[in-house]
């Protein structure tokens, strides 16, 4: 008998792993994806284009709040979930959820969905979002090209646009963003590598993406997403953690299938975080992984003209994913205006435009920052008339997006910057390349 199948996810892993293992599986019929973290991406069809042939019209993508009476009403048999940065008990809570509705709940094995290279692979992840995967994969960009290799991001799938025109995505340009319509979400990870002088892909069929970018490449590069286990099976596995929530990294799902499989445990934010915690963190480390090797890093914050920001009333922007479902109540933006003295980071609450009420009362955790929502176009423009009607001196802009390039505001943006940073013996790059065999 075929098994009726839902897959949770947000718009990433779960097309993933439904081309990996459902598409062509006559085992199965996938009635169902469900989304969730990203806003307006339910509602949608997975294409017939990109579906297969036992899926003629697509699949329909449907909000995941009302999980227990799909399960019910189209009599499924089984529940994979496919998304990532959720603590267990939430993960739990959804499969508890599921057993009552009377279906099976599984979560299907990193490295069973992981694809093979014919090309080296470096993939670097986080235990949670906003660990500083970014920063580390961009010191990797510069350490394997100085090393004379060819060397080519890819980046965990961001498709929340048309997914017929997102299969396989390259960028190289700033033409390129605006070509495929990119959102602030994915120009925050693109441009920096762009911005290097490098190649980023990205896409929804993954396997596609991986033969193309290896015609390029003599090195990929899997820049994850969340804390995600990656798409491709890697030769070393870099793995970000993060000193300032120490305990995460065995409490979030599947952050915690990263640190088991790690070959590097690099803890970031080292020049920030209190010594005792990094401390704690070599020992959690050691304790689940006791093969992975440990490297020290900081994360430094560059601010640009730092000095006007002193005496001046700031609206703080930081990067949206990492305040929202990172669950971090701050970035570089309040690091940099309080190093630099500024005379008041202003509340933004007061002058929410549209959708970002509505951010605001799912990630009630947010203070006193503006998280760089733009998913879309109706989002960039309820972010531009929030940040021209606050009321402030200076925006403070810590997205790693160029913010002055997507909207159009009546104020100076003062752009700051996360930077790697090696913090000792060994470094990052010396032991990625002896593991490499470089």
């Amino acid at each position: 008998m075929v098994e009726k199948v839902i897959i949770m996810g947000a718009a990433g892993r779960d097309f993933h792993n439904f081309n990996v293992y459902f598409r062509d599986n006559e085992r199965y019929e996938v009635v169902c994806f469900t989304a969730t973290q990203i806003p307006d991406i339910d509602d949608r069809h997975y294409p017939p284009q990109l579906s297969g042939a036992l899926y003629p019209k697509g699949i329909p993508v449907k909000n995941d709040e009302a999980l227990m009476e799909m399960v019910r009403d189209f009599q499924v048999d089984l529940v994979a979930f496919s998304y990532s940065d959720v603590s267990h008990t939430e993960v739990m809570h959804k499969a508890s959820q599921v057993t009552a509705a009377g279906a099976d709940f599984i979560i299907i094995g990193a490295p069973y969905t992981m694809l093979e290279s014919t090309k080296k692979v470096v993939s670097v992840c986080a235990v949670r979002t906003g660990c500083g995967k970014s920063q580390a994969s961009r010191q990797l960009f510069r350490v394997l090209t100085e090393a004379g290799k060819r060397v080519v991001t890819v980046r965990h799938p961001m498709p929340y646009g048309d997914l017929t025109k997102q299969v396989v995505q390259r960028f190289a340009s700033y033409e390129d963003f605006d070509t495929h319509s990119c959102t602030i979400e994915e120009r925050e990870e693109y441009e920096p590598i762009v911005d290097l002088g490098g190649v980023i892909y990205a896409g929804v069929d993954y396997e596609k993406v991986l033969r193309q970018a290896e015609e390029e490449a003599d090195i990929i590069i899997w820049d994850g997403g969340n804390n995600d286990t990656p798409f491709f099976k890697p030769n070393v596995h870099v793995v970000v953690l993060d000193p300032h929530r120490v305990g995460h990294e065995t409490t979030y799902h599947p952050g915690e299938t990263n640190l088991l499989l790690a070959d590097v445990a690099l803890i970031n934010k080292v020049d920030s975080a209190a010594p005792e915690d990094v401390t704690t963190l070599e020992k959690n480390i050691s304790s689940r992984n006791p093969g992975a090797r440990i490297v020290l890093a900081n994360s430094e914050v560059i601010a640009d003209d730092a000095e006007r920001i002193a005496g001046k009333r700031v609206l703080v922007v930081e990067d949206g994913p990492t305040v929202t479902h990172g669950g971090m109540e701050f970035g570089a933006g309040v690091i940099a205006a309080t190093r630099s003295d500024a005379a008041e980071i202003v509340d933004p609450r007061n002058y929410l435009v549209g959708t970002l009420k509505t951010t605001f009362e799912t990630y009630p955790h947010i203070d006193r920052v503006l998280p760089a929502m733009g998913y879309g176009e109706r989002q960039i423009k309820d972010l531009e008339a929030t940040i021209n009607g606050c009321d402030c001196d200076l925006v403070v802009s810590a997205t790693p997006v160029d913010l002055a390039r997507l909207v159009t505001v009546d104020k100076e943006i003062l752009r700051v910057r996360y930077s790697y940073c090696d913090h000792g013996s060994p470094t990052l790059g010396d032991v990625v390349k002896e593991l490499l065999e470089l």
